[in-house]
């Protein structure tokens, strides 16, 4: 036998050593394949150690809100004064009144499971119940993802998720997107949109990936009118009409069984405080300005390098940029938003993206386009790229890069100096990673590189949808 031919059939039991190896790391009844998400979990917990018993921390205000709204703003005299500073003003709340003020309010579910240990291990408790979290989409990719997907999830948790799962709540309603996703390609539409109403009820934004179920729905059921597939932009109007004029043959009963859900555990909540449960939200997301780290933030920064000043200032709950601009760029943002949101249905309207590759589509614009850009809004992406574009090397490398530069900026560059603009680069970074994310959503959209096309879609998700 030759040098090459030994060195191809060394290279063959190489891969197919390696295969084996991943094939058995995706059996969900073998130990060892929880091996990656133990790591990680370690990883996270030695990540945010330095986060868990600060008084200013997310779970140290998660723990004012559930405190104050079962026993009163008395309650929170128990606790730090520097710790529920912003709640001073509701020290004398009764119980069952104080809601989170950006919150929608069923999260002081999760916000008060932590509050069954004592109030010094609050944060400990909280962290250890999002992991388990992370533990459930772990399980639920080996159990119902495409091979490696597991894999690919722990990779994404560590490179860019890893000084923020554990001491925010956003891996919960991506956990329950993905319940969602994963119920609609098994066609168990009531169990999806079960999985998304609660999801919106703990975080607003997957309300906008409502439409997106509806009409993946539809088209399963053989309700909705299938545009053809050379279609030229002046019977766009007249497809959509034939689309729309079949709206009595759709089938509602789960979209309204999602809205109702919605209207009543809000009106519930309402009854006790309607300012909490529905005005403190929408005046939270009107009138807050643009995040230092927002898209729509990197443009103000732009604009002072030729002469328009900026400031930043805390309010919000976040640092956000004071600039002339800011008023304009942020309409252009929400501009952004409602034409991006449309495309990406157009797409799927057209039959040219799954359910799966709408939601990354919509998560993408949702973020690029957003008045905040927080490190933890990475999460929300997290299992469903993994779960759609499981081990796929563009992916990894994209996703993978953004992700390091978002853990960068947030664990180094932030704690640098408290004020940011005495830190040496920090807009620059943030500047790059904005547009390696805006890059990557108009590459998404547009489908340049084959970048939606994936190896690993399953029968269940081809639903042309």
């Amino acid at each position: 036998m030759s040098q090459k031919e030994l060195h191809l059939d060394y290279t063959h039991k190489q891969r197919g050593v390696f295969s084996s190896l991943l094939a058995y790391m995706h059996n969900p009844r073998d130990l060892v394949s929880y091996t990656p998400i133990i790591f990680v979990t370690i990883a996270m917990f030695v990540g945010t150690s330095w986060q868990l018993f600060l008084p200013k921390s997310d779970p140290a205000r998660y723990q004012c809100y559930a405190l104050s709204f079962w026993f009163g703003g008395d309650a929170l005299k128990r606790l730090p004064v520097e710790q529920c500073a912003f709640l001073q003003g509701s020290i004398l709340q009764a119980p069952f009144h104080m809601l989170p003020l950006e919150y929608p309010p069923l999260t002081l579910i999760p916000f008060s499971l932590a509050l069954l240990a004592p109030l010094s291990y609050y944060q400990f408790v909280f962290a250890f119940l999002m992991s388990l979290v992370a533990f459930l989409i772990y399980w639920l990719l080996l159990r119902y993802g495409p091979r490696n997907s597991a894999l690919t999830c722990a990779f994404y948790l560590l490179i860019g998720a890893i000084a923020t799962t554990q001491v925010r709540f956003d891996i919960l309603p991506a956990a329950l997107t993905l319940v969602a996703l994963i119920a609609a390609e098994r066609k168990h539409w009531t169990m999806a949109y079960l999985a998304l109403v609660i999801g919106t009820l703990l975080k607003l934004y997957p309300l906008l990936l409502l439409p997106a179920f509806f009409i993946a729905e539809q088209r399963t059921l053989g309700r909705f009118h299938q545009p053809p597939t050379g279609l030229k932009p002046r019977d766009i109007p007249r497809q959509l009409w034939l689309t729309l004029r079949e709206f009595r043959r759709w089938s509602w009963r789960n979209c309204l069984l999602f809205l109702a859900c919605l209207v009543v555990l809000t009106g519930g909540f309402a009854l006790l405080n309607f300012d909490g449960a529905v005005l403190s939200q929408l005046s939270y997301f009107f009138k807050r300005p643009l995040q230092v780290e927002a898209s729509g933030s990197s443009l103000l920064w732009l604009a002072s390098r030729f002469g328009v000043s900026f400031r930043v200032v805390y309010d919000f709950g976040s640092l956000n940029m004071d600039s002339a601009l800011g008023d304009i760029v942020s309409k252009l943002s929400t501009l952004g938003l409602v034409l991006g949101y449309a495309y990406t249905l157009y797409l799927q309207w057209r039959g040219k993206l799954s359910l799966g590759q709408t939601l990354i589509a919509l998560h993408l614009v949702f973020i690029t386009t957003g008045k905040v850009f927080s490190p933890q809004y990475l999460i929300w992406l997290l299992p469903l790229l993994a779960y759609v574009y499981s081990a796929e090397g563009l992916w990894l490398f994209c996703w993978g890069t953004i992700s390091a530069l978002t853990t960068f900026i947030y664990a180094y560059l932030y704690s640098r100096s408290p004020d940011i603009m005495q830190v040496p680069g920090f807009f620059e970074w943030v500047a790059l990673r904005n547009l390696l994310f805006v890059l990557l959503t108009l590459v998404y959209l547009a489908n340049w590189f084959r970048i939606r096309e994936t190896q690993h879609v399953t029968e269940a998700q081809v639903m042309r949808s």
